[in-house]
Parts: structure tokens; C-alpha cells; sequence
């Protein structure tokens, strides 16, 4: 996925977080500065895309409720590139969060509303974790 596609859906996670939640006060909240952290984070989860789509049509991971990837088996790897993803995520989701000077407690709701994201634009057959935390296949 390439970069300008993902400061979009950015943007629309923050959109979405300005209309489901109780902060006030800003326009719009996004990645002001791209900083070496973001970037890194953004580049490497480019880097594991593919993979990652594989190992999510195995069924070997899936989209938690809570923004983060699940590794639903084990072997070739798995733990490895979902701690990878999880951290790089993390990393974007406290971006968004300090740059906008949001309180903590909305990282919260970051995560919430790009579960929501990841979960709209899974493919047919991968594994989600709904609302009430049921695992689901799409």
C-alpha cells in the first residue's frame, strides 16, 4: 500500500474518530509531521503487506477488535510479524494521538475506530474479531 493511500485512510480514521467520540475543540486531527518514527513504521508495514495477506487468507491471523493483528496459529513466523505490525501500529496510533493533543485516553478510541477500518476492508474469508469479541470469517 503506498503511502498517500494510507495518510488517507488516516484521515479518515480521524474523521471518524471526530464524529463517534466526545473530543472537541479541533478541525480535524492527522499525521501533522511525518516524522523518522512514522515513516519507519509506515514503510516497513508496506513491507510486510503481502505477507501478511497471506498469512490472513491462511487463517493464520486475524484483525482483533481493538486495532491489532491476532495470531490465531502458530509456526512460520507468525508471532513474529504480528508483534511487528502490532508495534508499528501502536507507533501511529501515539502519533496521532500526540500530535493532535489528544488526551491519552483517546488512543483508546483510535485503535477502536481503525479496527472498525481494518475490518471494513478485509477480504472475503479472513478471520475478524466482532464488537462483542467473537472471531468471525468475513
Amino acid at each position: 500500500m503506498k503511502t498517500p493511500q494510507l495518510l488517507l485512510k488516516f484521515a479518515l480514521i480521524i474523521i471518524v474518530l471526530i464524529m463517534t467520540s466526545s473530543i472537541v475543540g479541533a478541525v480535524s486531527y492527522d499525521i501533522k509531521e511525518m516524522t523518522p518514527e512514522v515513516k519507519a513504521s509506515l514503510d516497513a508495514r508496506r513491507a510486510r503487506y503481502e505477507q501478511l495477506a497471506v498469512m490472513k487468507a491462511q487463517g493464520k491471523v486475524g484483525e482483533n477488535n481493538r486495532g491489532y493483528l491476532e495470531a490465531l496459529e502458530s509456526g512460520d513466523g507468525v508471532r513474529d510479524v504480528v508483534d511487528a505490525e502490532n508495534n508499528d501500529r501502536k507507533s501511529i496510533y501515539k502519533t496521532i494521538v500526540g500530535q493532535n493533543g489528544l488526551p491519552a485516553d483517546a488512543l483508546a478510541t483510535v485503535e477502536k475506530v481503525f479496527a472498525q477500518v481494518q475490518r471494513d476492508k478485509a477480504a472475503s474469508g479472513d478471520s475478524l474479531q466482532d464488537e462483542s469479541g467473537n472471531w468471525i470469517k468475513k
